[in-house]
């Protein structure tokens, strides 16, 4: 195949790739930056998509961020690229934040405490506490030995993934709602008058290039007279 790499990357190397990128995190942003600024539309739609998948991040839904935020920017009649790019604003670098805010604002709707207790850290945890942690794994054995008894006489069992929506997926998925609206409104604010200054500056540049260039065709012309 002409596009196909010549030598296969190793598990090691995609892992690393997706967590530190070629060039860095600062170089992948200017990439970003520059394809969002030079996006044949409006600047309001431009930012509406920022904002569409800004406020994507902060939700639960890993592996459909790109669905999720098309969704939206298409309800808020903004840039579909221009939200999938600002996916881009959840990386590794700022998942854990992310996810502290949105799982922290969920318990504190929910009445619950958000403390390292959560997590099944202190003194005065039991044994059998089940914290963040753990449930996550509960429910990851719950999906394989699910997927398992589907070939074989086990049961199912639901247990894990129950116990895992009621302590970390709902929660995080309500709490998303208020800093994901605060983040994706502040990116909205900022992107807005950048993006509308740079296409004021790139128009403002063609017209000159087509000054000139009318002027260099008109001298010609006469010359030819």
């Amino acid at each position: 195949m002409v596009f196909k790499r010549r030598e296969r990357r190793s598990l090691g190397e995609i892992v690393g790739r997706s967590l530190y990128p070629r060039g860095g995190w600062g170089r992948a942003f200017e990439y970003v930056k520059h394809r969002v600024r030079r996006l044949p539309d409006t600047p309001e739609k431009i930012s509406r998509g920022i904002w569409a998948g800004v406020f994507t991040t902060f939700t639960p839904f890993y592996g459909l961020h790109f669905v999720v935020a098309a969704i939206i920017a298409r309800v808020m009649r903004g840039n579909i690229f221009a939200a999938l790019m600002a996916t881009f604003f959840g990386s590794p670098l700022t998942y854990i934040p992310i996810a502290i805010a949105s799982l922290g604002t969920g318990y504190w709707m929910l009445g619950r405490p958000f403390n390292a207790a959560t997590f099944g850290f202190g003194a005065d945890v039991p044994d059998d506490f089940c914290g963040i942690g753990c449930r996550f794994g509960e429910a990851f054995g719950d999906i394989i030995h699910n997927i398992m008894a589907a070939f074989t006489d086990e049961h199912a069992d639901w247990h894990g993934l129950h116990g895992f929506y009621d302590e970390v997926f709902f929660p995080y998925m309500i709490g998303s709602v208020l800093p994901g609206i605060a983040a994706a409104t502040i990116c909205y604010l900022i992107a807005l008058p950048l993006i509308r200054g740079h296409q004021k500056r790139r128009q403002k540049a063609l017209r000159a290039k087509l000054g000139q260039l009318n002027k260099k065709t008109s001298e010609v012309g006469d010359g030819g007279l």
